[in-house]
C-alpha cells in the first residue's frame, strides 16, 4: 500500500533531574554540598533512509516517545544523557506542525536528519546552589520536559519529469515502455492509483526519474477524482509530459482536455504553470489519430498560452517517437536548474527547524529540489 500523508505526535524525553547530597568522608562529618546534575532528554529525530518509498511505517504506530534523562547522582556526578530517537523516513517527506499548518522542514537527502523535539535540558544539583551566603544549599533542580509537537508528514515523489493527462491516456504504458517499471496497465479509468517511479537511460549515459502521477480530471483542485491527493507530486518535479489522447475513442476533444488539466494546475498552484511543458500525444498507432493531431495541433498554436509549447506525437505500441521524446526531455533538464516553489529565508528556517546533517550517500534518485529547503548546519546540535 502506497501511503503519502500520516500525522504522528512526537515527544522528546524529559531532563533527569538534578538531587540534594553531600559529601560524606571520614572525617568529615559536614561536607559541602555534592548534588549531581540530571541528564539531557532525548530529542527526536526524522532521518532521510533511501530504503524507503512511503510511509506505510506509521499506518499503525502514531506516537513516538524519547528516553528521559536520568538523575544527577551524589559526589557530583552528573545523571546519563539519553540517546535520541532517531525516526526514519522516505527522501522527500515534508514536515509540518499539525497545529499551525507550518512547514518545519523538507527532507530530500539521503542521511539527512530535522530535530524535530528537543530534549528537557537536566536539572541542576545543590552543588549549583553553594554561594559564600549559603555554602550547603539543600535545593536543586527538576529537569526541564521535552518538547511535545503534533507533526503531519507529507510525502511528495522525487522524480525530475512528471506524466501528466486524463486517466486512460497511455501514462503508464508509456512508463512502462522508457523504464523497467512495470505499472498495473487496464482499459478503465483510475488503473494507476498511486504513483509509480522509473529510471530513463539513454545511450549517451545521461539518465533521469521519471513519474506516473494518477489520471487527474476536471475539479481535481478542489479534490474530485482521485483529486489533491496527487496532485502534491507533480510539485516535485522539473519538467511535465503532458499526454493526450489522439485515438478518437472517445466523445471528449482533445483541447479541451489539455485544457483543463492546465485550469487544475493552474486552481492547485498557479507555479506550476511556469513549469516546462512538453505536450506528447498518444495513440498515433490507431486510425484516424493523424487527422486528429492536425486539428489538435491547430488549436495548441491559436492559443497564445500554449503556442510556444512543443509537440512529440508517439505510439508506445510501435515504439515511434519514443527515441526523440526522451532525448527532448533529457535536452530540457539540463536547461532547467533545480529550484524551489517556496522560498523562506534563513532566520525563519532557523527559527523552526534544527537540523542536523549527517555525511550524504550518492543516490541518482533523489534530488534537491522541492517545497522547502532545509538549512544545513556544519556542526551536529547537541
Amino acid at each position: 500500500m502506497f501511503v503519502d500523508q500520516v500525522k504522528i505526535n512526537v515527544k522528546a524525553g524529559n531532563g533527569g533531574n538534578g538531587i540534594v547530597a553531600f559529601r560524606r568522608e571520614k572525617y568529615v562529618p559536614n561536607g559541602g554540598p555534592a548534588g549531581g546534575d540530571g541528564g539531557r532528554g532525548g530529542n527526536v529525530v526524522l532521518k532521510v533512509d533511501p530504503g524507503l518509498r512511503t510511509l506505510m511505517d506509521f499506518r499503525y504506530r502514531h506516537k513516538f516517545k524519547a528516553d528521559s534523562g536520568k538523575n544527577g547522582m551524589n559526589k557530583q556526578m552528573t545523571g546519563r544523557s539519553s540517546q535520541d530517537l532517531v525516526i526514519s523516513v522516505p527522501g522527500g517527506t515534508i514536515v509540518r506542525d499539525l497545529t499551525t499548518g507550518r512547514v518545519i522542514g523538507d527532507l530530500t537527502d539521503n542521511g539527512q536528519e530535522l530535530v524535530v523535539a528537543k530534549g528537557g535540558r537536566g536539572g541542576r544539583g545543590n552543588m549549583r546552589f553553594a554561594s559564600p551566603r549559603n555554602p550547603t544549599p539543600e535545593i536543586s533542580e527538576n529537569g526541564e520536559p521535552g518538547e511535545e509537537i503534533e507533526l503531519q508528514l507529507e510525502l511528495k515523489v522525487l522524480a525530475d519529469v512528471g506524466l501528466l493527462g486524463f486517466p486512460s491516456v497511455g501514462k503508464s504504458t508509456l512508463l512502462s515502455v522508457v523504464t523497467s517499471a512495470k505499472p498495473k496497465i487496464a482499459e478503465y479509468h483510475f488503473t494507476t492509483l498511486v504513483p509509480n517511479l522509473g529510471m530513463v537511460q539513454l545511450d549517451d549515459g545521461r539518465d533521469f526519474v521519471i513519474a506516473d502521477i494518477p489520471g487527474l480530471i476536471e475539479g481535481a483542485s478542489q479534490g474530485v477524482g482521485l483529486g489533491f491527493e496527487f496532485l502534491r507530486h507533480v510539485e516535485r518535479t522539473r519538467v511535465l509530459l503532458h499526454l493526450v489522447d489522439m485515438s478518437g475513442m472517445t466523445e471528449e476533444d482533445p483541447f479541451t482536455n489539455f485544457r483543463q488539466i492546465n485550469e487544475e494546475l493552474k486552481k492547485y498552484n498557479p507555479e506550476l504553470l511556469e513549469r516546462r511543458q512538453i505536450i506528447v500525444p498518444t495513440k498515433m498507432d490507431l486510425p484516424g489519430s493523424d487527422e486528429e493531431l492536425k486539428k489538435f495541433e491547430k488549436q495548441v498554436r491559436a492559443d497564445e498560452r500554449y503556442a510556444d509549447f512543443e509537440i512529440f506525437p508517439i505510439s508506445s505500441i510501435t515504439h515511434n517517437g519514443l527515441e526523440k521524446l526522451v532525448a527532448r526531455t533529457a535536452d530540457v533538464l539540463e536547461e532547467i536548474p533545480q529550484h524551489s516553489l517556496i522560498a523562506t529565508s534563513d532566520e525563519e528556517t532557523e527559527k523552526h527547524m534544527n537540523l542536523v546533517q549527517k555525511k550524504t550517500l550518492p543516490l541518482k534518485i533523489l534530488m534537491t529540489f522541492g517545497l522547502l529547503r532545509v538549512k544545513r548546519l556544519k556542526n551536529s546540535l547537541r
